[in-house]
């Protein structure tokens, strides 16, 4: 055995770890904007760090920029896997929401560098991006990397970027939300308002809530029942909001909760079949193996 050399393996070990917990937060946003799933980022990662822990650290001059590359290559590996299981997928996609829960050690969405990039308006618009277009939109647009810096990253051209970053910055723009964020307050008063309203059966008091265009969108993963079809239009919008409400007071163990999700707060619909979710503003809420996600578009 060589003690010094087992001394200099443990070293390398333990610089990898620390480079590499370092930047864990912005690592696993990049994942997650390409991704639009929690749990497949953070696998992404973990096999980002296998990789990461073979590299000759004395070859990496710029950590950051090369950990970046390589967590984006195995997303887009990841992404172009999830895109080939939801041509078997019937209905509506959703991004899945991150569930914030404070003080809870391992909770990947403590990970998450939280900003407009990780709402869940954001995420349904960067879902109509081509893959690579995501890439560098997230690359380049939410985290300032260089055109070449991307190139590397997901193996095109200096120029080919050029391209594509204006490409996808003029569709985010074009597709982004149209008003100014409400500060958080706000938004839970509105929110507290809009379950009272769904809980208490007051239609008029949803439809003052509710734009004249909302469009509720339900996303089962194939696992739970939800409607296939948006539900489009303020008045069918509330209909089924409060037919949803009442019938939790029918359904043993069907409980309806206030939580935050991307920053935002939102409702989580528990009951033993699993949990659902919406929000009344552009987002949607937590899921689990049978769970249902849903969206409510308010403007």
């Amino acid at each position: 055995m060589n003690p010094s050399g087992a001394g200099n393996s443990t070293s390398n070990s333990n610089e990898h770890a620390e480079r590499f917990t370092l930047l864990r937060p912005l690592l696993f946003t990049i994942a997650y904007e390409i991704l639009g799933t929690a749990t497949e980022s953070d696998d992404v990662l973990q096999e980002s760090y296998l990789r990461w822990a073979e590299v000759d650290l004395e070859t990496v001059r710029d950590t950051k920029a090369f950990l970046a590359q390589l967590v984006t290559r195995q997303a887009l590996n990841a992404l172009r896997a999830q895109s080939r299981r939801r041509e078997e997928y019937v209905g509506p996609w959703l991004p899945e929401p991150l569930l914030l829960t404070a003080g809870v050690t391992g909770d990947a969405s403590a990970d998450v560098v939280l900003a407009e990039s990780v709402s869940m308006a954001m995420l349904v618009v960067l879902e109509t991006l081509t893959p690579d277009e995501r890439a560098v939109f997230v690359l380049r647009e939410v985290f300032g990397f260089s055109h070449d810096e991307i190139a590397v990253a997901i193996d095109k051209s200096t120029s080919a970027v050029r391209q594509m970053a204006h490409r996808a910055r003029e569709h985010v723009q074009s597709r982004r939300k149209r008003f100014e964020p409400v500060d958080l307050d706000e938004s839970n008063r509105v929110t507290e308002e809009f379950l009272t309203a769904a809980a208490t059966g007051d239609m008029d008091g949803l439809l003052a809530l509710l734009a004249p265009d909302a469009v509720y969108t339900a996303d089962s993963g194939g696992k739970a029942s939800a409607a296939r079809r948006p539900v489009v239009g303020a008045q069918k919008v509330a209909a089924m909001l409060v037919g949803l409400f009442r019938a939790g007071e029918r359904v043993p163990g069907l409980a309806f909760e206030r939580i935050t999700c991307n920053g935002e707060p939102a409702v989580m619909i528990r009951s033993d079949a699993g949990m659902e979710g919406s929000s009344p503003s552009r987002s949607s809420t937590a899921r689990s193996p049978t769970s249902t996600r849903c969206a409510i578009r308010t403007s």
